[in-house]
């Protein structure tokens, strides 16, 4: 059997990248603050040949920005990371930190913006700087068959990532929209503490919105 040939190498930000002046001159800042964090474009997590792809918002300044995985360190990583194994995604435990066990299996985690904004708010400029990155993510994806987008800006994201327009599909918590290239966005509230502590997502909802999304992209091909 001949060897599937390597991924090739996904684009993304520098190190200090300068798309973004105000998220630049935060990065700096915390740099200074706390010099041991990993303040920088924080990478995705998990193979590239995955067949599910989390879409987030942005690092959190004491949780990614921090330990420089998506979702690990702060309370949104806690639902996330629970759920992913129930539904075969993930295997090990999460503990908020990147020396746990937690492996994920075809999946893979990112976020619309890769550098933590000031009050965990990006602004339409530094998600459109951002966007080639995920456009780029997206593309070199081969196995790629769904999306999960938590929250409004990600599912906007997502779209304009795939040469889009916003009102190709309207966000709703669990609406599964069939884009043009076969590809299926799956749309969930974020897993955020405001909206896990107001009720506005449960756990219940959460992982009805994952089951939703790999009950329709269906089985991975057998081996």
């Amino acid at each position: 059997m001949t060897a599937a040939a390597p991924l090739a190498p996904i684009l993304a930000p520098e190190r200090d990248c300068a798309l973004c002046p105000r998220l630049q001159d935060y990065r700096a800042a915390n740099r200074t603050a706390h010099p041991d964090w990993h303040n920088a474009p924080v990478p995705s997590f998990g193979r590239a040949d995955a067949r599910v792809l989390v879409v987030g918002l942005a690092p959190g300044v004491r949780g990614a920005n921090r330990t420089g995985r998506p979702f690990t360190g702060d309370f949104a990583g806690v639902l996330l990371y629970s759920t992913l194994p129930r539904f075969g995604l993930a295997t090990g435990s999460y503990s908020a930190a990147t020396d746990d066990e937690l492996g994920l299996n075809d999946c893979r985690v990112t976020n619309a913006v890769r550098c933590v904004p000031p009050g965990n708010l990006p602004t339409t400029k530094e998600i459109a700087a951002c966007n080639p990155f995920l456009a780029a993510e997206l593309a070199a994806m081969p196995g790629l068959r769904g999306i999960l987008a938590l929250g409004l800006v990600a599912h906007k994201a997502v779209l304009k990532a795939k040469g889009l327009k916003a009102s190709h599909a309207v966000f709703r918590h669990g609406a599964l929209h069939d884009l043009p290239d076969g590809l299926v966005l799956c749309d969930s509230y974020h897993v955020s503490r405001l909206n896990t502590n107001t009720g506005r997502l449960t756990e219940a909802m959460f992982h009805d919105a994952v089951g939703a999304l790999l009950v329709r992209i269906g089985p991975a091909p057998a081996a």
